[in-house]
């Protein structure tokens, strides 16, 4: 041990040393607590990511809708009765009024990210003899994909839509025998006498990951989708994308409030999921914290025996002059020399786990369940705690250390 460090150090480090076994089975039982901690943080970080990338690839953070037609009083003559009933009104396909200036005020929110126009209904997907219903929805590209990133989604062709293009979902093109390049007509019910007609060239066939979605998604230009839905310079939804997606709600109630329209945002539409995921949350963070409990109960309890133990020494040091402060200081370093050392072994023994899972854990087809990153921060924060950890369960420990007696403690 170097002379140069100070007292508290070197007493700290010789009495580690000294009951090297207690010492070792103490920086274990904390090495396997925070590896346990990083794994499960890590593993848990992964499982969220993934759930939140496959629910949002797909969905916008918020939608925002024509507020529902209201209901119509109907009234009914009974005997001599007068029966007023309220009787819901089928809900048609409207256009969101004054969009343009919801979507100007919507850009210039800061936590804002993208807004997208859309217009969606239902359509025919026809080839030959064969009509398949679908959802037809028209997009302006450039906007949209900032909302659904269709371009990573796309197996075969291009996302960039010709004014005549049309992108259809792999179990469509599947059923209907569809290539890139073949021709595909959409019909459409305008009104009760007429319908909408045409035929859309198909530039690209994407997979969303999900059957239903693959076999009834299709998606257009907007404004043959207007003309195909009646709805000429009107659009039924409007797509928005945040800052911080789990503020969605939060937006949602504001927009409601203030632009008196129907948003509704994607944790209320995946509420089940998002329910999950917090649940998730705080399992991770409740194990967590009874880990750390074991833990800093492992290093107090040696801590505690080792002033037990080593009354005798403690007792000559403070005759020889060791202030209070320096006894309470020595048994201060060893808790926090057990954290920080456990920290390093279990950070190490945490990478050793995820690179494991990472090997064996594995679909049949040989890819990852899902991908699991180290976190740098991670392992700083943890090594952090756990040396705090240790540092707060000596104070016990150590103010016992200080207050012994030297008289008493070099007799026995």
């Amino acid at each position: 041990m170097s002379p140069f460090l100070p007292f508290e150090v070197i007493a700290a480090f010789r009495f580690l040393v000294e009951g090297r076994r207690q010492s070792l089975l103490t920086i274990i039982g904390a090495a396997v607590g925070v590896s346990v901690v990083i794994f499960m943080a890590s593993l848990l970080a992964g499982v969220q990511a993934n759930i939140f990338n496959r629910v949002l690839s797909t969905q916008a953070h918020i939608v925002i809708s024509p507020p529902e037609e209201e209901a119509l009083p109907v009234r009914k003559h009974e005997a001599d009765l007068d029966i007023a009933l309220v009787q819901k009104p089928a809900q048609r396909l409207r256009s969101i009024d004054q969009w343009q200036a919801i979507v100007a005020n919507l850009r210039k929110r800061p936590n804002v990210t993208a807004v997208s126009p859309t217009v969606a209904g239902a359509a025919f997907a026809v080839l030959g003899d064969v009509a398949n219903p679908v959802t037809l929805t028209g997009i302006e590209p450039a906007g949209f994909f900032r909302i659904i990133d269709l371009k990573e989604k796309i197996v075969s062709g291009t996302a960039d839509l010709t004014p005549e293009g049309i992108l259809v979902g792999t179990k469509l093109a599947a059923d209907l025998g569809l290539t890139v390049g073949e021709k595909l007509r959409v019909r459409t019910n305008k009104s009760a006498d007429s319908g909408g007609d045409q035929t859309f060239v198909v530039d690209g066939i994407f997979d969303l990951g999900n059957r239903d979605a693959n076999e009834r998604s299709t998606y257009v230009p907007l404004r043959a989708a207007q003309s195909l839905l009646g709805l000429s310079g009107g659009i039924t939804t409007l797509s928005v994308n945040l800052d911080d997606p789990y503020t969605a709600e939060t937006v949602a109630e504001d927009l409601r409030n203030s632009l008196d329209v129907n948003a509704e945002s994607w944790i209320k539409t995946f509420e089940q999921v998002f329910t999950a995921l917090r649940t998730q949350s705080t399992a991770n963070y409740t194990i967590q914290f009874f880990v750390g409990v074991a833990v800093a109960l492992g290093i107090s309890s040696v801590l505690v025996v080792s002033v037990v133990q080593r009354s005798r020494e403690i007792g000559i040091l403070r005759a020889m002059g060791a202030s209070r402060g320096r006894i309470r200081r020595v048994f201060l370093t060893q808790g926090a020399t057990i954290g920080l050392v456990g920290s390093i072994a279990g950070s190490l023994l945490g990478i050793g786990f995820i690179v494991l899972w990472r090997l064996f854990a594995r679909n049949p087809d040989g890819t990852e369940f899902f991908p699991i990153t180290l976190q740098p921060m991670l392992f700083l924060r943890t090594g952090l705690i756990a040396t705090m950890t240790g540092v707060l369960t000596a104070l016990l420990p150590a103010q016992s250390a200080a207050r012994l007696n030297p008289v008493d403690a070099i007799r026995g």
